[in-house]
């Protein structure tokens, strides 16, 4: 079997060879999803966002555990931050969920953000539908933790979760508006400290200011290190999932966030035609050492640009 049957056979290692090669921007990978979107759209992604040192990685294990053992099929995304010096990245999720991915029924897989600001790579957004098209039933996208840039992950998730932890120190800071208004479920991890009702009574006031909203995001208390409140959780994800169908909301979900996607497709080849023409075209220097000498202004340059385009 070639790459492409092996990986609708539910070969792993085909699927990880598909995702390697989509990352280094290969059309054989391309080719495939084009062949097989037909197929997806089943996955379920749940969004996994929040602070550094919330206990993501964790957290998403334990929901892992909880899902295989209700008999479904999981994809993890780990997103790590790519370092800017080396262009390499720590990967330090595939470390702490390494036994995990000896099941069958799991597929992880780490990537480097490799310059992307808002929290996911590049490359992520490919990986789902790859996943998809394997056969899994639910993909989890954990984010590198950056804080108001993790909004991207609105981008690609049906369900968002938000991972809080008691005494962040700064609780303003802790509930700034950007990224207290993409959650759809809060978990208030490692619940077993001091200052988790505390925490927990501050997001619900923050919620009160958005009463108009149809919907509101539960708040719940849990501990991922203790196995503690994960099943209660997953049922809020499934009630949240029954919630979108039900109303329609995730067909209005999932179009907002395709038109997203190819916005940002086009934008990406459209930068790549601009920079392949620059590296070719000596005018474009003089327009930037002109710009540089205030000579140009940056928007009569980018006037140039175009009609040079």
């Amino acid at each position: 079997m070639n790459l492409e049957e092996r990986l609708l056979h539910g070969d792993k290692r085909a699927c990880a060879r598909v995702i390697t090669i989509m990352e280094n921007n290969q059309k054989k990978a391309f080719e495939i999803i084009r062949n097989n979107y037909h197929k997806t759209g089943n996955a379920y992604v749940i969004g996994i966002t929040g602070p550094p040192g919330s206990g993501k990685s964790t957290l998403t294990d334990r929901l892992t555990r909880e899902l295989l053992n209700r008999g479904k099929k999981v994809g993890i995304i780990a997103i790590d931050p790519t370092s800017p010096f080396t262009g390499g990245a720590i990967l330090g999720d595939r470390i702490r969920m390494n036994d995990l991915s000896l099941n069958e029924n799991v597929f992880i897989r780490s990537m480097g953000t490799r310059g992307s600001l808002g929290g996911l790579s590049k490359a992520a957004q490919g990986a789902i539908k790859v996943l998809d098209i394997y056969g899994v039933d639910y993909i989890f996208v954990e984010t590198v933790g950056v804080g108001q840039s993790e909004i991207d992950i609105v981008k690609a998730a049906d369900t968002v979760l938000m991972v809080m932890v008691p005494n962040l120190g700064d609780d303003i800071q802790a509930i700034k508006a950007g990224i207290m208004e993409i959650a759809d479920i809060f978990a208030i991890n490692k619940s077993d400290i001091d200052g988790a009702d505390k925490t927990q009574v501050e997001i619900e006031m923050n919620l009160d200011l958005n009463q108009g909203e149809d919907y509101r995001p539960p708040v719940l208390k849990v501990s991922a290190r203790k196995n503690e409140g994960i099943g209660s959780l997953v049922d809020e994800i499934v009630g949240h999932r029954e919630y979108l169908e039900e109303t329609g909301e995730l067909k209005k979900r999932r179009k907002r966030n395709t038109k997203m996607e190819i916005l940002n497709l086009v934008e990406e080849e459209l930068m790549e035609i601009i920079f392949s023409k620059m590296k070719k075209e000596s005018s474009f220097d003089a327009i930037i050492d002109n710009v540089v000498s205030r000579k140009l202004d940056p928007y009569t340059a980018r006037d140039n640009i175009i009609k040079l385009i």
